[in-house]
């Protein structure tokens, strides 16, 4: 690097602030700036609504690195309240506004880095504009919000989203009644219907009303509330919360005429550099890779934007000097997520059926199991409900999505770690985990997801397609006890319990296919091995009355 270079960064939460700092343990002689038009930046922003719901008490906590830390530690001067309006690409300049005084100044910069992030969706719709109507992106957001709470006996949230249950929970603990209304069928529309199933199950029976496949229409401010029209139908609260999603915000980009995807996502290359040689960007604005689908979106996390910002710093350096051995790659995002909502958990990686459907991909397999989060024997063991979905041709994971009490994001993060590694089911088969009676089972929830797979792929444990059972001729048998039976059973299902299975197998027609249910696939598998060894045609109900439940009544 010949001269001094200086390195403008708009935008300091996650990406853009992990940049910064990176820059300046691989360049102390650069200057670098930074911009913000909030009052804040490296806030946990993943962390407000449990600041709106005083789980976490002090707004300081939430701040991982102020202004005044950036500048004595890292020698990087940070501007808050400082708007970004305008970008020259030609003149390597950008136009800032002092939102403090409102004057505006020129900013020249050798390399420039758009860490604008998204904006919340608000929805054209009359009435939108009232003020009892919040959205929770910041930590100011987050004040109106507690405020709003204080004072209001009655809450709906407008999406069922991670943000949605997060606020659902936390509203609901400060003693507000709270409603959530959601425009697709289900809760947490990343999750296909199945998995959904479990915390719409967990919200009703924490007194959370649920709207679904409400699609909202108006707001009526009233002398006895906000009225919400939706679908036909309305109801009366005190406050709203949108949290219906967001989008890229990259307006900047679009005035500088950079690369753009349909949705406004700027278009990056895998060093974080956009059309424009001198510019990159991070972050919730930019558009990514899906690993499975091979498809690009655009993904707010928080994890993938931290390592987008510490790849971007070295490809700064490294377009300033090609000599140095700085390229990393950003490959892709998997979508690695977990939410928390009433002492349960929600975790997923890769991905879900709706999503491949979307993408073409059809030769797969879902299964499901639910194993305890360790031995049954030691006290405290939760279950944990898993779907794994993974190629029908070689094995290889497409996704997973799993809820419980306990044990839950674990089990997520070692398979997301062996998709990124191109892994599959036999690799889950033979992983070597942590255990004692505490913690696991020697066969761990991921060693018997791999098995159940692995089982399928070599038809050791063929599968009976859930989607068919409405409309099935088979003959559905339940190897359940007579109690367990007795308590709730599919349809037309008859009842020979395991233990009776050898002694009453001629009651089985030898030319009509078997379809074998138990509680969770155990004794259901035990069922197949024998009918199959005696000539039976067979498949097993992946996940039992568990599953059923989940796709049918929950």
């Amino acid at each position: 690097m010949q001269n001094k270079k200086r390195i403008l960064i708009v935008g300091g939460v996650a990406g853009g602030a992990s940049c910064a700092a990176r820059l300046r343990r691989l360049c102390e002689k650069c200057e670098i700036v930074l911009f913000d038009k909030g009052e804040h930046v490296s806030f946990a922003n993943c962390g407000l609504p449990y600041f709106v719901g005083n789980v976490i008490k002090e707004e300081d906590k939430l701040l991982v690195a102020k202004p005044q830390l950036f500048n004595d530690r890292f020698n990087i001067k940070v501007h808050t309240q400082h708007e970004v309006t305008a970008i020259d690409k030609l003149k390597k300049t950008i136009s800032v506004t002092n939102l403090l005084t409102m004057q505006e100044r020129i900013e020249p910069y050798d390399a420039l880095v758009l860490a604008t992030g998204a904006r919340a969706i608000r929805p054209p719709l009359v009435g939108i504009d009232s003020p009892n109507i919040y959205s929770l992106r910041t930590i100011p957001d987050s004040h109106k919000l507690k405020a709003a709470a204080a004072k209001a006996k009655r809450a709906v949230i407008i999406g069922g989203g991670f943000i949605g249950l997060e606020m659902a929970e936390n509203l609901a603990q400060l003693g507000l009644e709270v409603t959530i209304i959601e425009m697709a069928t289900q809760v947490m529309p990343p999750l296909d219907e199945d998995m959904a199933s479990y915390v719409k199950v967990c919200l009703e029976e924490n007194n959370i009303q649920l709207q679904l496949g409400q699609a909202v229409e108006s707001f009526k401010q009233t002398e006895s509330g906000l009225e919400i029209h939706y679908s036909k139908s309305h109801m009366t609260t005190d406050m709203v919360l949108l949290a219906i999603g967001v989008l890229p915000e990259s307006s900047l980009a679009k005035q500088a005429q950079l690369q753009l995807s349909e949705r406004g996502a700027i278009q990056v290359n895998a060093q974080m550099q956009t059309s424009n040689a001198s510019i990159w960007a991070v972050g919730d604005v930019v558009e990514v890779l899906d690993l499975v689908t091979q498809q690009r979106f655009s993904l707010p996390l928080a994890g993938p934007a931290n390592r987008q910002g510490r790849i971007c710093a070295s490809s700064i350096l490294q377009a300033f000097n090609p000599a140095l051995d700085r390229k990393l790659s950003f490959k892709g995002v998997l979508g690695t997520a977990v939410c928390q909502v009433f002492g349960h958990t929600i975790a997923m990686t890769g991905a879900s059926e709706k999503t491949l459907q979307r993408a073409g991909i059809i030769d797969y397999q879902a299964i499901y199991l639910h194993p305890g989060h360790h031995v049954g024997y030691f006290p405290g063991s939760q279950p944990i409900h898993i779907k794994l979905i993974f190629s029908k041709a070689d094995g290889k994971i497409l996704g997973v999505q799993a809820f419980g009490r306990e044990g839950v994001a674990r089990r997520v993060d070692v398979i997301s770690m062996t998709m990124q590694l191109n892994g599959s089911v036999y690799d889950l088969e033979e992983s070597e985990l942590c255990y004692a009676p505490q913690f696991g089972a020697a066969k761990d929830p991921i060693n018997m997801a791999g098995m159940i797979a692995g089982n399928n792929l070599r038809d050791d444990l063929p599968l009976a397609d859930w989607d068919q059972l409405q409309t099935s001729e088979q003959q559905i048998i339940d190897v359940r006890s007579l109690a367990e039976f007795s308590s709730g059973h599919i349809p037309g299902a008859v009842n020979i319990p395991l233990e009776e299975m050898r002694q009453r197998i001629e009651e089985l027609s030898p030319d009509k296919e078997v379809w074998l249910i138990c509680g969770v696939g155990q004794r259901a598998y035990y069922a197949f091995r024998l009918l199959f060894q005696s000539g039976y045609k067979a498949k097993i109900l992946s996940g039992g009355m568990q599953t059923y439940l989940a796709k049918y009544q929950n």
